[in-house]
């Protein structure tokens, strides 16, 4: 019984730890925490003269046709640019010597016994030892990054914040040839950064979050099947 719970534990902790690198990245397009907790701006009625053309309401006659309130749609274009280069060499070397010689015995007298027996000792201690020992490393490596994204997607003002920036949120999917194509964004921008057109660039938006995939029999031709990750995630070599 002991044994089966073993082996049933060893199993559990072996395919979850091999889950861990089979799941697919993700974003999580869920307000940040900072936009839940500030409260929301309250909007004001400000007094409007009759008849006066310079009104404040919905759609005021001189005004700016730019998202102001939730609900309102802005424009986000998003251009991203990630290029990247780097290399790296290193280089190890290292010499080792050693020398160890034996000890020699020497006779003061003049007697033949002794100098001959003395001969004999040093023919069995003066024994030499010689190391040498050489190593060396060289490594070099270099990584080069050129990618860019552009295109424009219609997002809705989920909320505005008490300081006036609004919270953004945005979706569009396209099916062609039965392949689907999904982009989506989200994040926090400024009224200020929306130009007269009602757009406003992703490099200006804060906590910025952008997705871009396809679904379709390309994708999944591309991705390697579950049973091959699980292979490649527990094998050692």
């Amino acid at each position: 019984m002991i044994k089966i719970l073993f082996i049933s534990l060893y199993v559990i902790l072996l395919f979850s730890g091999c889950t861990a690198n089979l799941t697919e990245p993700e974003l999580n397009f869920e307000p940040p925490k900072y936009v839940e907790e500030m409260p929301a701006k309250q909007e004001q009625n400000d007094f409007v003269s009759a008849g006066s053309i310079f009104g404040k309401g919905d759609n005021p006659l001189f005004s700016d046709h730019k998202a102001m309130h939730v609900n309102d749609i802005v424009t986000i274009v998003i251009s991203e640019t990630a290029k990247s280069s780097n290399s790296g060499t290193k280089a190890l070397s290292e010499s080792d010597a050693n020398t160890l010689g034996g000890g020699v015995f020497a006779a003061n007298g003049v007697n033949p016994a002794v100098s001959a027996a003395v001969n004999k000792i040093n023919g069995l201690t003066n024994i030499g030892f010689t190391n040498t020992s050489t190593s060396a490393y060289s490594g070099k490596g270099a990584a080069t990054k050129d990618a860019s994204f552009t295109t424009t997607v219609s997002a809705r003002v989920i909320k505005v914040l008490e300081n006036g920036n609004y919270f953004v949120s945005g979706k569009r999917e396209i099916l062609i040839d039965e392949q689907k194509q999904i982009i989506q964004v989200s994040g926090v921008i400024r009224p200020y950064d929306i130009s007269q057109s009602n757009q406003i660039n992703s490099s200006q938006m804060s906590e910025a979050k952008i997705l871009y995939k396809s679904e379709g029999d390309v994708d999944r031709a591309t991705k390697q099947g579950w049973g091959t990750k699980i292979i490649q995630s527990i094998w050692p070599f």
